[in-house]
Order: C-alpha cells, then sequence, then structure tokens
C-alpha cells in the first residue's frame, strides 16, 4: 500500500451499503421469503450493496479492493473445499436419535474443532447430525447449538481451531499458548451441552409416539435415504457405526496442512487440488447418500462476496480509531471484539484489537499475567461472539445452508439473534465474571 493510502480513512457513510445488506438478509426471508429462497436473487441483492463500495474503492483505493479480494478467494475456497471434502464421508450404520446421542456429536465437534478448525469439523459431522435427527420433528433447536459449539466456541485452544487465533501465531502468540484457554472453553462448552442435553429430553420426550404398540425406541439407519423402519433391537446410541469413503480424510489433512503451512496462492493451489481429488475418487453413490449438492455453497459465496466488500470501509475506519474508544480493560476488549466479530468478520477484527493493545504496551512479548489476560480477552471474544449471528463466522452460514438444504427451517437472521441473546450472552457475562472481572 502506497503512503497516500497508508492512512486512508473513509467517510462513516460509506457504512451504509454494509447495514443495508445485513438488513436485507435479515429482513427479506420475512417479507419475500419464497422470492429470496433464490440463490440468483440473493446474488442480484449482495451486487446492488456491494456496487457503490467497490466502485468507490476501485477509485480511491484499489489496493484495499485486491487484498479484499485475496481474503475472499481463500475464504471460499477453504469453505468450497471443505463442503466438498466432507460430502464424500458417510457415516454408516444404526443410530438411536437420541439427546446422548446428539449432545455426544455436539462433544465430539467441539474436541475435533481445535485440530480441523471450525469450520473442518462443521462440514464433517453436520451432515451425521442431520441424517442422525431425520427423523425427528423439532431440528433446528440442535443445528443452532451446533453453530454454538463446533462452528465457534469449540475451536479455541489451538492457532488451527479458528483463523483469529491462527493470525494471532503469525504475529508472535507461541502456538502451545492458546491451551491456557482451556478453563473457559470447558466452562462454556460443558455449560452450553448440558444445556442443549436438557432441552433435546424435552423435545424428544414431547415428540415421542403414544402408540402403545411401539415399545421400541425408533432406530434410524444413517445412511438410509428414507429412515424410520424399526429394528426388533434397540442398540446403544453409537453402535454398528462405520465410516465410508475413508479416502476423504487424507484430502482433509490435506486441507488443514495446507491452511497451517502455506501462504498464497500455493495455499489456495492445495485447496483446488483437494478439492478435485476428492470429486474424481469418490463414488456419486456416497454424495448421493449424504444428498450432496452445490446450492448452499453457492449461496455462501455470493452473500459472502458483498459482505466481504461492504465491511471494507467499517474495517477502516475501525483501525483508524480505535484508540479512540477507550479500551483498556481486558473485559473492554472482551466485550468489544466479542460485540464487532458478531457482524465484521473476527479474524481481522482480532487483528485490530491484537494491534490496539499492542499500541498501548499491552501484549507485546507475552510475558506476565496483565499481559495475558488482555490477548485471552481478545482471543475469546473473537471467538465466542463470532457465534451471535449468522454472519459471525464461515461455517455459520455454511451449517445453516446446509440444514436448510435438507430441508430443516431454521430461524430467520433476528431469529437465530434470540437464541444467542437467551443462551449465549448471559453465558458471556459470566465468562467476563470469572475471567475477567468487572
Amino acid at each position: 500500500m502506497n503512503s497516500a493510502h497508508s492512512t486512508f480513512v473513509p467517510p462513516l457513510i460509506s457504512v451504509l451499503p454494509f447495514v443495508s445488506l445485513l438488513l436485507a438478509i435479515a429482513i427479506l426471508p420475512l417479507i419475500k421469503g419464497h422470492w429470496w429462497e433464490s440463490n440468483k436473487n440473493k446474488a442480484k441483492v449482495s451486487l446492488i450493496a456491494s456496487l457503490p463500495i467497490f466502485l468507490y474503492f476501485l477509485w480511491v483505493h484499489p489496493s484495499q479492493l485486491g487484498h479484499t479480494f485475496e481474503e475472499y478467494i481463500a475464504f471460499i475456497l477453504l469453505l468450497g473445499s471443505l463442503y466438498t471434502i466432507s460430502s464424500g464421508i458417510v457415516l454408516v450404520g444404526e443410530i438411536a436419535p437420541t439427546p446422548l446421542a446428539t449432545t455426544s456429536l455436539l462433544g465430539l465437534g467441539m474436541v475435533l474443532a481445535n485440530f480441523i478448525g471450525t469450520t473442518g469439523a462443521s462440514m464433517l459431522l453436520i451432515r451425521p447430525l442431520l441424517k442422525i435427527m431425520s427423523t425427528r420433528k423439532t431440528v433446528h433447536p440442535t443445528v443452532i447449538f451446533f453453530i454454538f459449539l463446533v462452528s465457534n466456541i469449540g475451536g479455541c485452544l489451538t492457532p488451527l481451531g479458528d483463523p483469529p487465533l491462527f493470525l494471532g501465531y503469525l504475529n508472535g502468540v507461541p502456538f502451545t499458548w492458546t491451551f491456557k484457554l482451556w478453563r473457559p472453553w470447558l466452562l462454556l462448552g460443558g455449560w452450553l451441552l448440558a444445556l442443549h442435553f436438557v432441552l433435546d429430553s424435552f423435545i424428544y420426550k414431547k415428540e415421542a409416539s403414544p402408540d402403545p404398540l411401539r415399545t421400541k425406541e425408533p432406530i434410524f439407519t444413517v445412511n438410509d435415504p428414507a429412515p424410520g423402519f424399526p429394528h426388533s433391537q434397540t442398540p446403544t446410541p453409537f453402535s454398528s457405526l462405520r465410516l465410508e469413503g475413508k479416502i476423504n480424510f487424507l484430502f482433509l489433512f490435506g486441507v488443514i496442512f495446507g491452511v497451517a503451512f502455506l501462504s498464497s496462492p500455493y495455499r489456495e493451489a492445495l485447496l483446488i487440488i483437494m478439492g478435485c481429488l476428492s470429486v474424481l475418487v469418490t463414488s456419486e453413490e456416497l454424495r448421493a447418500k449424504n444428498g450432496f449438492n452445490y446450492g448452499p455453497i453457492y449461496e455462501v459465496a455470493v452473500l459472502f462476496i458483498g459482505i466481504f466488500i461492504t465491511m471494507q470501509p467499517a474495517l477502516l475506519i475501525l483501525r483508524a480509531q480505535g484508540q479512540s474508544l477507550g479500551v483498556t480493560e481486558p473485559w473492554h476488549f472482551f466485550w468489544i471484539s466479542g460485540a464487532l466479530s458478531s457482524f465484521l468478520d473476527n479474524a481481522p477484527t482480532y487483528l485490530t484489537f491484537f494491534n490496539l493493545a499492542k499500541g498501548l504496551g499491552i501484549p507485546g512479548q507475552i510475558s506476565g499475567p496483565p499481559e495475558e489476560n488482555i490477548l485471552a480477552a481478545i482471543s475469546l471474544g473473537a471467538v465466542f461472539m463470532g457465534a451471535n449471528t449468522y454472519i459471525g463466522n464461515g461455517p455459520n452460514f455454511m451449517v445453516k445452508s446446509v440444514a436448510e438444504a435438507a430441508g430443516i427451517k431454521m430461524p430467520t437472521f433476528f431469529g437465530y439473534m434470540l437464541w444467542s441473546l437467551g443462551f449465549l450472552i448471559p453465558s458471556f457475562w459470566v465468562i467476563q465474571y470469572l475471567f475477567f472481572g468487572t
């Protein structure tokens, strides 16, 4: 970036297209539901909202626009490759769609998110979860908790877990430092898993068939395209399960290797190769069992290109004026980095407050408890509060799209936020009180 633009700050009015796009995503499904179902119409809305910012940056700050497209391409190739690869991994066997089974799968996802990333864990496990619950009437609460736990909160223990932490690692945070976040990870994750188990138990009992002839729990075949046939025996929740398409795990770890150790453009080239190899070696039959199609990734692609472009003025203003926010205490960093990560990309938001803290002489070399408290607050705020909205983290919207493609009626943008306000925000207050004071 040349010196003329090194301190470029767009006018405040340039944030309006971003706000307009968020409102469109939130409101149009309510007032134009059938129209909004078309991905072509989503693309039109995204284009209309982003075109003014695209033209403005093309004229006054083209280098920022180029950087934005580089980030978007990396983002969509990561999601696309993981979506394609994970669709070739099929869980086969019989499983009872009980609260124990669904909650156990969420717990597994929480752990896996630290090693294959929140995006990888989300794409790998969302289809098995939907298959397991395919005969349940009320599925969306479990999908919402899946977004909370697997797509966000689970991935805070390693730099591989979530992009903000990886940026911290690239900026000098030791790789193993994030292991120190295990207490808030375990406390919040355990609490939400317990809440889910209680909620799902209530729903499961309410859905139980009143037919006295059905004395056995309904058991469903995970890979059965039309599940729902009772069997003579009731297995334990995870008995007789096996995986097909295991070659795709090789491609999955190839993606993880590329994200962790390669830079652009070699990283993106590897993502494309891994995705193409998965398509070539995986049978169409396996993908059909997962109900695979490219609709969900297309929906994410057309909406997030608009989000990436229109959010740039907000990010530049934040970077330029961040010091005027009066953010000095750990709990300040926790809430403001988290609040902005709920609507902006949590990776650049993390980096903004990381650099702001360095400017105040706070993280620098991580050598003492005060410095670590600040860094922990930024890390947990960016990772945890990405769960507050559908757009807070990349896999959130992807999980929503996959669920809707499977016929699950998910809450609207504001409807989802009611869930996060009810379950997450009170939990975050507890995290603040226990770990960052008042």
